[in-house]
């Protein structure tokens, strides 16, 4: 059950269900007197049933409803009100009560009739509360069972009695009209229940009043109209019983069910339902048909009865059509559009490329795709939550659609990656234009709750004739927008078929990468790490390579970035990991007593960080090993950590709360070595070969060099000088207080067997 905004259901008083259930119980006993017991006895509780009853429809008012819905139980009252006014002036103006009636009976009805429309609107008032769904067949259904009802009651009850008076008598009339008055209350009462949701104990109290309501009506006018005559007492019993009724229904506490919105379902037509929907129709048919008329005005009135009867049903299946179509437009819309955006999505694309395709080569037409990526989105989403990078997607969205033309069309095809399909001549650089003005316009910051947010994008571009398929011309223009990732970002590029060679190249790459550990292809070279100062081997810089059955030698450029997409860098990370320290113990057990203690570095990927079981692993080698956790450095890139930099940080203080050291590689070239250098727990950094292939010959570099190493002597870290090649470099290197060097003049990577002397 949903509740609205703003409307807060108070707690149901303790007392409610003791009341509810004491009143039924003084109900039935008051009704059994009316039945059973002596005449001054049955007046008496006539009497206390009815005021009974409107007390408690007034304490269910004011005291079990919510304050928010209390309206319609109180117009409950009021129409209560008017009730008992008119029986007063039924029993205190002489005339009024008389059997048959005379004009003076009319005079309880200035009330009676209000009682009547007061009460209809108070049904009213609720259903509109409940809010049954647009599509609900409810409204139909009701006013067919009200229809039919008020043609079997002016068929069998009010016809008959205009006809035998000889014309139309007023008063008979006035009283002949108050059935039908039940009939409405009735139809409303019953469309709450077919409604659907919750159909609570209150609600059937409800409908059962409003029945017994309708047979009183019916037999005090077949005995006013001398039709029938039944007694007076058995009037009196359906009146005051119709009058408990309502207020037990009041009373009840499930009463607040009736003024809820509910959780509408519709179901398929069941077949009672569908049985009795076939007798309300066919039943006043065969009536008309067999039954004969009383004159002109009882045919026209059954006619139009018979007419409305059938306009229900006819509503009912125009309905019903009408919400079948407008759910499976809805779940088309849903099947083609983005969610959160409202973009279409990759199918509508799909369909839309497919489409243009067929007419682009007759028109000479050129379809273009603008595969847009956000770059680091993840990080918006990993710094300020989900919700905010919601509000980012829906402002690029937003965006696009403002630069575009009106038919050209804004896709989002995934969680940070947005389509612009265009089609324009084929001699125009149109696509090419377009990229430009989306790159302008992710200059501009997007303001988000969190303030101005800047990112940018990078796209690819294909375009096709109209020969290529829907899914090809997605494929080309992603292969494209990844040529730019891996070029810096932030730009465009062009699609052309040697990018598609590089992808089917790296897919078989991958391929063959896969089993790679299992089929012994992968093993471990080692590259030394000398003291610049005394020429002695420091250490060991574990690097990972593959020889390929077919391919040959493989280089790490090609497989290592491969092996991070993939995951398989973690289990192969792993292996590296356990082989390179089962190594350092050999060589360190092996050693000469008194020589230099070795250490082996070895590379952690982002993957690996972000991996829990990395902790565990080095902490399971150490112990195999006995390798003090010293000995052990593991590498980390800047731009790795800063990928996922809170759970890197996580990882990377448990490791060094093992003993382990920190190195940080590539030292220089991230964005952000000087901010967050101080956060990591590091002991070395390794200065990049991009530095040190300048020094010793009087280049700018050597001032970052010099500024390099300043930094790392204030902050008590080891200097790894990496790519050292000549002697001058290592020389320079070494006079401005460089103690760590790594390069081919120290020793290419080979496997442990190079280094029998290690």
């Amino acid at each position: 059950m949903v509740r609205p905004a703003g409307r807060r259901a108070s707690a149901l008083p303790p007392y409610a269900r003791v009341v509810s259930r004491s009143f039924l119980a003084v109900g039935a006993a008051l009704v059994a007197l009316l039945v059973a017991g002596p005449a001054p006895v049955q007046d008496a509780a006539g009497l206390i049933g009815i005021v009974a009853a409107l007390s408690a429809v007034w304490f269910g008012a004011l005291r079990i409803a919510v304050p928010a819905d209390r309206r319609p139980w109180v117009h409950m009252g009021v129409a209560g009100l008017l009730f008992l006014a008119g029986m007063i002036v039924r029993a205190a103006v002489p005339g009024a009560g008389e059997s048959p009636p005379t004009i003076r009976s009319l005079w309880p009805d200035a009330f009676v009739v209000p009682g009547y429309l007061v009460m209809g609107y108070a049904f009213a008032s609720m259903l509109r509360r409940r809010r049954a769904d647009d599509d609900d067949p409810a409204r139909s259904d009701a006013l067919l069972v009200g229809a039919a009802a008020a043609f079997m009651a002016w068929t069998f009850v009010m016809s008959p009695t205009i006809d035998q008076s000889g014309g139309i008598d007023p008063i008979r009339v006035a009283n002949a009209f108050f059935p039908v008055l039940d009939v409405v209350l009735l139809m409303l009462v019953v469309q709450l229940a077919l409604a659907g949701g919750v159909r609570a104990p209150a609600l059937w109290l409800l409908i059962a009043g409003s029945g017994t309501m309708l047979a009183g009506d019916l037999l005090f006018m077949l005995r006013d109209n001398e039709i029938a005559d039944p007694s007076l007492t058995t009037i009196n019993t359906l009146f005051t019983g119709a009058f408990l009724l309502f207020g037990a229904g009041t009373l009840h506490p499930s009463m607040r069910t009736l003024t809820e919105p509910q959780h509408v379902i519709v179901r398929t037509l069941g077949k009672p339902r569908m049985v009795a929907i076939a007798l309300l129709v066919t039943v006043p048919v065969v009536v008309t048909t067999v039954q004969s008329m009383h004159g002109p005005l009882d045919g026209t009135v059954r006619a139009a009865l018979c007419v409305l009867m059938i306009m229900a049903v006819l509503w009912r299946v125009v309905r019903s059509n009408d919400s079948r179509a407008r759910a499976e437009s809805a779940g088309r819309r849903r099947a083609t559009h983005d969610a959160l955006t409202d973009l279409p999505n990759r199918e509508l694309l799909t369909e839309t490329i497919t489409a243009w395709g067929d007419r682009a080569a007759a028109e000479g037409q050129e379809i273009s795709l603008l595969f847009i990526d956000l770059d680091r989105f993840k990080m918006i989403n990993d710094h300020w939550g989900h919700r905010v990078g919601d509000e980012l997607l829906c402002a690029v969205a937003g965006r696009l659609g403002a630069i575009v033309r009106g038919t050209d069309l804004v896709c989002r095809i995934g969680g940070d990656e947005f389509v612009i399909a265009l089609a324009s001549p084929s001699h125009t650089a149109t696509a090419e234009s377009l990229a430009t003005r989306v790159l302008a316009e992710f200059g501009r910051p997007f303001e988000l709750s969190v303030g101005s947010v800047v990112v940018s994008a990078s796209i690819g571009v294909a375009k096709t004739g109209g020969g290529a398929q829907a899914l090809e011309l997605i494929r080309d223009a992603d292969t494209a927008m990844n040529k730019v990732k891996g070029s810096g970002r932030n730009a465009y590029a062009l699609f052309d078929s040697s990018l598609r060679d590089d992808v089917r190249d790296r897919l078989m790459l991958e391929q063959a990468l896969r089993g790679a550990l299992e089929r012994g292809e992968l093993y471990a070279t080692y590259q030394p790490i000398v003291d610049l100062g005394t020429g002695e081997r420091e250490g060991f810089e574990t690097l990972m390579r593959w020889e390929h059955p077919e391919l040959g030698a493989v280089s790490p450029l090609r497989f290592i970035p491969i092996a991070e997409e993939t995951g398989l860098i973690v289990e192969a990370g792993a292996w590296l990991l356990r082989e390179s320290v089962h190594q350092l113990a050999a060589w360190r057990a092996a050693a000469a007593p008194g020589s230099r203690p070795l250490h082996v570095s070895v590379n952690v990927s982002v993957r690996q960080l972000r991996d829990k079981a990395l902790v565990g692993v080095v902490r399971e080698v150490l112990a195999e090993t006995g390798l003090p956790p010293g000995a052990l450095w593991l590498e980390i890139t800047e731009s790795g950590v800063m990928e996922d930099l809170e759970t890197a940080l996580a990882t990377l203080d448990e490791l060094h709360a093992l003993g382990v050291v920190m190195a940080v590689d590539d030292f220089g070239t991230g964005y952000s070595s000087l901010s967050y250098l101080n956060r990591l727990p590091v002991g070395v950094v390794k200065l990049d070969r991009s530095f040190v292939s300048q020094v010793g010959t009087g280049g700018s570099e050597e001032q970052i060099v010099r500024a390099v190493l300043a930094l790392a002597g204030a902050l008590g870290l080891r200097v790894v000088a990496e790519g050292v090649e000549t002697e001058v470099q290592r020389d320079w290197l070494r006079d401005q207080g460089c103690e760590l060097g790594q390069g081919w003049l120290f020793g290419k990577p080979l496997r442990a067997a190079a280094f029998t002397s290690a």
